[in-house]
């Protein structure tokens, strides 16, 4: 009861409906597995867009795993995921170093640039052959910013930190030698006194703007592009950032925007961390005011005698074993499928291109996948069997898995890559599959089957499966995919890889996961709630209003609401030990709708006279 301590009148809400539960997403992926470049620890990145794939983590160009070119399998399923109809993947990247380094030492690295006595290098953001670019550095100066009459000049448009040259007006462009290059004692950085007014100061002290001899005042500002290098492993992507100091107290500061991240020293990311580079010139920064305008001096001159930089010696590291693909850690710290771990999200998971790699490697990742979705309970796996498999060894791949979580499929695609050398490659189904998984829950909703729908992208598959085959095959919980003169490339089956007869078919156990994890999520409210007779009312009527939506979408069976679910939440399902011991059981039972597998018409001749048995 809430307390009425004086007379008055007291307005109180309440409500009178019940709290509705809403449906958790099921179309969004998770994806693990090696790529050219990108981020190989912390939360995975959400991709919405094969171009943004290939930002943050490359182009689908082969890897050299251990000197052998071995395709991009990762980069191939998130382009067929996004062809066949998904909207949202997560990525999570695993590397594998060569000869047991450390993945540091498989990143690119410039040649030393000396600034203060000290060697600074560029730096590959992440490990990989993608970081071997090449970096030109240019500078340039404004306009004339000084203006005003003597004895009274002033310089407008600068920034705390910002560098500027005085003395006689000079090109914009800044050459490393000659005329146009830069005079040390005239480079002055910018910060201001109490009333804000700008100082422009050096070792030798403030700029006397007034002077006779003062003609220009110019900032310099860096430019930076980021290119492919001429051995092909970059690819053809390139950046530009423009305007950047050279001075460590602007905001601009070129060892601040490229930046490196490390979350165990308090360094977080840039804001973009497809970035391809970062400058270490953080490390070991003057501290006196005077010091640091030399230090801006030396960086400017040495970044722009040293252009261009070729970044070398990136490594796209070796073969994967299992563990790699399972990971581990938390936080900023996890990798493989524990990154994945760490988003509630996702529904749907894969490890595309993981069939390639030998055995038992190869089964070993198929149960880490089984077990990432069996402990997490709201996922399911998408498998494959090897690239070369034929029906024995589909057939022996299949008995090697168990479980209610998880869907194998049968062959491998052949397609090609947009902009790819080869001119067909064989790509394993996952992301294609994840791609339709998605495609049919946003379309037709969890409950359809992800079957009979078509495969986008593909120009063949790598064998010819026949229906004789598919008899063999369907009823050990192998899903083929086919093709049908006229109807083109399809998916021919509907089944998980678990021999109990009431967890046969995927699109029950995917509505069952949605279901479990939609009250999960909205019946939170009532945790630490008084376990008493309106409680349980409440959670029946947000329970029941849920079902009974989920009904009129076709998900379940009956006519009626009451043929299609049914919720008891009342002493019949608790007993005092229950209540003491601060247990709510609630006992729900739905009936599904299973697909039409096997469709049958019987066919017989009928007369008037004749009667139907």
């Amino acid at each position: 009861m809430p307390e009425y301590l004086a007379p008055g009148v007291y307005v109180e809400e309440t409500s009178f409906r019940a709290k509705s539960i809403e449906g958790v997403a099921t179309s969004t992926a998770g994806f693990v597995g090696q790529t050219r470049f990108g981020p190989i620890a912390g939360l995975p990145s959400l991709v919405t867009g094969f171009e943004e794939f290939q930002r943050l983590f490359g182009d689908g160009d082969d890897l050299l795993l251990g000197g052998v070119p071995t395709t991009n399998q990762l980069a191939h399923a998130v382009r067929l995921f996004f062809e066949n109809g998904g909207k949202r993947v997560y990525v999570s990247r695993i590397f594998t170093p060569t000869g047991g380094s450390s993945a540091a030492a498989s990143r690119s690295v410039s040649p030393a640039i000396s600034v203060l006595g000290v060697n600074r290098f560029l730096r590959a953001r992440f490990p990989g052959r993608a970081g071997n670019v090449v970096v030109r550095v240019s500078a340039t100066r404004s306009g004339n910013l000084l203006t005003g009459v003597a004895g009274s000049r002033r310089v407008m448009g600068l920034r705390l930190g910002d560098v500027v040259e005085a003395g006689a007006l000079k090109e914009s462009r800044v050459d490393a030698a000659g005329a146009n290059a830069v005079t040390a004692a005239n480079i002055f950085s910018v910060s201001f006194d109490a009333a804000g007014n700008p100082l422009l100061t050096n070792a030798g002290g403030n700029l006397d703007l007034n002077g006779a001899a003062l003609a220009a005042v110019q900032k310099i500002t860096l430019d930076i592009s980021i290119g492919p290098n001429l051995d092909g492993s970059t690819g053809s992507r390139s950046e530009q950032i423009q305007r950047l100091s050279p001075h460590p107290d602007s905001d601009l500061f070129v060892g601040r925007i490229l930046r490196h991240e490390d979350p165990d020293a308090g360094i977080e990311p840039p804001a973009d961390r497809s970035q391809r580079i970062y400058f270490d010139a953080v490390a070991a920064l003057p501290t006196v005011a005077a010091q640091r305008t030399t230090f801006a001096r030396d960086l400017l001159t040495s970044l722009v005698a040293a252009s261009p930089l070729t970044l070398g010696n990136g490594s796209d590291g070796i073969s994967p074993d299992s563990a790699a693909f399972s990971g581990g850690g938390s936080g900023h710290e996890a990798t493989g499928l524990a990154a994945l771990g760490e988003i509630e999200d996702i529904a749907i998971v894969a490890a595309p291109g993981a069939a390639a790699l030998p055995s038992p490697i190869d089964q070993a990742v198929r149960d880490a996948l089984v077990s990432h979705c069996e402990n997490l309970r709201y996922r399911f796996a998408i498998l494959a069997g090897p690239r070369e498999a034929d029906q024995a060894t589909i057939r022996q791949v299949r008995g090697q898995h168990e479980s209610k979580y998880a869907a194998i499929y049968y062959p491998w695609l052949v397609a090609t890559m947009p902009g790819s050398a080869r001119e067909t490659v064989l790509y394993s189904p996952e992301g294609a599959m994840a791609g339709i998984y998605a495609r049919s829950d946003i379309e037709r909703g969890v409950h359809k089957a992800p079957a009979n729908e078509t495969v986008r992208g593909v120009l063949r598959f790598s064998r010819n499966v026949n229906k004789g085959e598919q008899d063999v095959l369907n009823p050990e919980g192998v899903n083929c995919l086919r093709f049908f003169e006229g109807r083109g490339y399809r998916v021919w089956g509907a089944r998980t890889i678990s021999s109990d007869p009431e967890w046969t078919y995927i699109n029950v156990r995917r509505l069952f996961i949605y279901l479990e994890h939609s009250i999960d999520r909205s019946t939170q409210w009532a945790v630490f709630e008084p376990n008493n007779e309106e409680l349980w009312l409440k959670i029946r009527l947000t329970i029941e209003g849920f079902l009974y939506d989920v009904w009129r979408t076709g998900a379940l069976l009956g006519s009626r609401p009451e043929d299609a679910y049914f919720v008891r939440c009342d002493r019949s399902t608790m007993s005092q030990s229950d209540l003491d011991n601060g247990r709510l059981v609630c006992l729900i039972g739905v009936a599904p709708t299973k697909p039409a597998e096997f469709v049958i018409f019987r066919i017989g001749q009928w007369t008037a006279d004749a009667s139907i048995i």
